[in-house]
């Protein structure tokens, strides 16, 4: 993700009630509101530190700097006044701008405002997750280069982007392809995009996401009501509601009656083809990116609201790290670690004997294994606090969710088998035709996020994940009914342990009930780079699965 931060919009972080607050009334606060005038930099002054020309940006930044001396009024004492937008821009810099010179100086003036006596804001959050301390992501050593590269292609370096850098081969895709979608020419206007997207993340309760397309959708001109509740957005958006819950929660459910309500002669309002898969693909992409940030729990920006305060840090305010199970305070951390070595130990010999097994299984048996895996109990349900109204004034039918398919017997949506329906042989196709180039630039990220290997497991080198990887992937499909006839659903039981299982089911099923406990329950021995390869597995999976529904059934319709 990467727009500028909006001011119009709340958000808290995900799964933490950690509202940005501003300063108590009885201190006296001084720094304007994004209303006031402004003699600080401007948004163009700011722009230029993303020039690819050393030079121009050394310009840049020694005028940033005089303009926030100058709005200081550090030659009238008394005088120091910043608006609220310079100082949240500043301290984005100084907490994610991977140029050392630029984060350095940002840094340097906030601090010269403070002791000017402006009140300057402080991040709440110690690094971009809330899962993944921010020691343990230096040592994994993000890629500076792609961190350089999004920041002066995208003017930041949000916490995604952050977290996916572990991965840079697969993060270049990622921000490609979310390029195409929200800024290429196109069928929909911009603004509708970003509106598009914070509908969808609305679904799951997403404010990191929501908070940022909101931004994105202020940039693009749109009108600041809209974000206030789904009855001020045009008719036409609106009639995407039905087709964005079934993508979100049951995409198994989408017929071509669906599309053809939408796209026949006789609709109104109605969307073309072409821009009716524009939005699915808006919709599908901003619903898996939710599982992946709350996956990854990530907490806000530094300059959105919920990830930053005016409050002086206290005791009890200070920034906490995540309760990890590795934690030393643990009095049984040492019989935690020894049974985290076993469980990698039982994992490598499984994935060994499974690709030497030479044991072949009849089609009946095959599928009955397909159909344990679908329909077996993997707790989710999680209690958790109401949504904040920034989210639910998006929403319509927020009790509509994901259910899970019935036993073997009982009444269940019919299965999807790959056979007659999938990505490569019917749906990259299809949408390169309705939205060029879209199939190949997601047939790329799905390729990349399924085949991205290090050939390590935790503690081990030279591993052969193949089978792992696949087993990952074809358990999401599973969860959304697909099926693969050639697959044996057995290797899924033995490879995915149940804790592993519950992570996945409520990262692609329920991204919202994802908790530290949930994260820190599978894979304890593993690298934080191998847990964040495994959600975006989750995420892209997710994604593709709920694409072959809505694309399945556009094909049904234009026969």
């Amino acid at each position: 993700m990467a727009s500028n931060p909006g001011t119009g919009s709340t958000c808290q972080a995900n799964g933490e009630d950690k509202t940005g607050q501003v300063s108590s009334s009885g201190r006296s606060c001084r720094h304007q509101s994004e209303s006031e005038s402004d003699a600080g930099p401007t948004v163009k002054s700011l722009s230029r530190l993303c020039s690819r020309d050393e030079g121009e940006r050394s310009v840049a930044l020694e005028e940033l700097s005089q303009a926030v001396l100058t709005s200081l009024g550090l030659d009238r004492p008394g005088s120091a006044r910043l608006s609220k937008q310079t100082l949240l821009h500043l301290l984005r810099l100084s907490r994610s701008c991977p140029l050392q010179e630029v984060r350095g100086r940002a840094a340097e003036l906030l601090r010269t405002a403070q002791q000017q006596g402006v009140e300057v804001p402080r991040a709440l959050a110690s690094g971009p997750s809330a899962f993944i301390p921010a020691k343990e992501m230096l040592k994994e050593g993000s890629d500076q280069d792609i961190l350089i590269e999004s920041f002066l292609s995208l003017g930041r370096v949000d916490h995604v982007t952050m977290v996916m850098a572990l991965h840079p081969a697969y993060l270049s895709c990622f921000l490609r392809t979310q390029h195409a979608l929200l800024e290429l020419d196109g069928p929909l206007p911009r603004h509708w995009r970003h509106y598009i997207a914070i509908m969808a993340a609305a679904r799951h309760h997403c404010q990191y996401v929501v908070q940022q397309h909101s931004a994105g959708f202020l940039e693009a001109g749109g009108e600041e009501s809209w974000l206030s509740g789904l009855e001020h957005a045009p008719t036409k958006l609106r009639s995407l509601q039905t087709l964005n819950k079934l993508l979100a929660h049951r995409p198994w459910l989408i017929t071509q009656q669906h599309i053809q309500e939408l796209v026949c002669p006789g609709a109104d309002p109605r969307w073309s083809l072409a821009e009716l898969i524009h939005a699915v693909v808006l919709m599908a992409h901003a619903h898996s990116l939710c599982s992946f940030v709350w996956g990854c729990g990530l907490n806000p920006e530094p300059d959105h609201t919920g990830g930053y305060t005016f409050q002086p840090p206290s005791p009890s305010h200070l920034p906490r790290s995540p309760h990890s199970p590795h934690s030393p305070a643990h009095e049984d951390g040492r019989q935690e670690t020894v049974d985290g070595a076993m469980e990698v130990e039982v994992l490598m010999k499984r994935m060994v004997e499974l690709q030497q097994q030479e044991e072949e299984c009849t089609q009946e048996e095959m599928a009955t294994r397909f159909e344990r895996e679908r329909s077996e109990s993997i707790p989710t349900a999680v209690v958790r606090g109401a949504p904040p109204d920034l989210v639910l004034c998006l929403v319509e039918e927020p009790e509509f969710r994901y259910e899970d398919f019935a036993p073997r017997g009982e009444q269940s949506p019919p299965t999807m088998r790959a056979q007659d329906y999938s990505w490569e042989d019917h749906g990259y196709s299809l949408l390169n035709r309705l939205l060029p180039d879209m199939g190949q630039l997601l047939d790329e990220k799905f390729q990349v996020v399924s085949n991205m290997t290090y050939h390590r497991m935790a503690m081990h080198e030279g591993v052969d994940t193949h089978t792992l990887r696949k087993a990952l992937w074809n358990y999401i499909h599973c969860l959304y009914g697909i099926r693969y006839d050639d697959y044996d659903y057995g290797s899924v039981n033995v490879l995915l342990e149940r804790s592993l299982k519950v992570f996945v089911k409520t990262m692609a099923c329920h991204p919202e009930q994802t908790t530290t406990r949930i994260y820190h329950a599978f894979w304890r021995h593993f690298r934080p780079s191998e847990k964040v390869h495994a959600n975006l597995i989750v995420m892209e999976a997710r994604l593709q699965a709920a694409l072959l529904y809505t694309l399945r059934a556009i094909t049904h319709y234009m026969r």
